[in-house]
């Protein structure tokens, strides 16, 4: 084994933990470390909680603390921080799994964990274990096809100003919003101004508390993080 260690990404999916796929569990049974994303705040983990049964019991566990800001001064040391100390327990050969919601590659904090450990640690090997997205497990559970035909599908995040979203929407057949819940109330006035698609609103999918909206006027203005909106072309 390479004495520079290596670091998988690993996606655990939308919320269920048995939508993790056969490489990502047979990956979680090798690992000598994990790593999982957690709020500086209270200590807990999305993406440990939902692998938590596929950790070996003498497995390491470290959770990185990362502040809910959009400081990028803040940002940039928590990542640099949070790096160094992964850079240090890969030394030596050892191999580990960073968890991360839904891809690892799709509005990620491994995506920012990976670029930076690349910048720091370059000697560090890396591999990608792709994970089943929050919005193919919505359109799933819903039934609702998602693209057809010559359409195209939009991914976006809800944190993009109003006038942005509007004119993103205006291009598109279909749309996937993630991130939701940042400014919903101007999401579903943007939404209901252009009436130009049907509208479904899922909320902590596959968790405690999930919940399906197929009227977005019955959401609460105030929703949880884990939210996202699919929105697909009138019939």
């Amino acid at each position: 084994m390479s004495n520079s260690g290596k670091i998988y990404g690993i996606g655990v999916g939308p919320g269920d933990s048995d939508l993790l796929t056969v490489r990502a569990v047979r990956v979680l049974e090798k690992v000598d470390v994990v790593f999982a994303a957690s709020s500086t705040k209270n200590e807990y983990s999305h993406s440990l909680e939902i692998a938590s049964e596929f950790v070996r019991e003498d497995c390491e566990v470290v959770k990185l603390g990362y502040p809910m800001t959009r400081d990028k001064e803040v940002l940039t040391e928590a990542w640099e921080d949070n790096c160094r100390i992964a850079c240090e327990m890969l030394r030596g050969g050892k191999t580990a799994a960073f968890l991360t919601l839904g891809d690892p590659l799709i509005y990620s904090t491994f995506g920012y964990m990976m670029q930076t450990m690349k910048r720091l640690c370059p000697e560090v090997e890396f591999e990608v274990v792709p994970g089943i997205t929050s919005y193919q497990a919505a359109a799933a559970r819903s039934q609702q096809v998602l693209v057809e035909s010559g359409q195209n599908l939009l991914l976006t995040s809800g944190v993009a100003d109003a006038e942005k979203f509007a004119e993103s929407l205006e291009m598109v057949d279909n749309a996937v919003i993630l991130k939701a819940y940042r400014n919903f109330p101007e999401l579903r006035n943007t939404v209901n101004e252009m009436d130009k698609m049907d509208v479904k609103f899922y909320t902590r999918l596959g968790l405690d508390g999930e919940a399906i909206y197929l009227d977005i006027n019955e959401v609460p203005e105030k929703t949880t993080y884990l939210s996202l909106m699919l929105l697909t072309a009138k019939k």
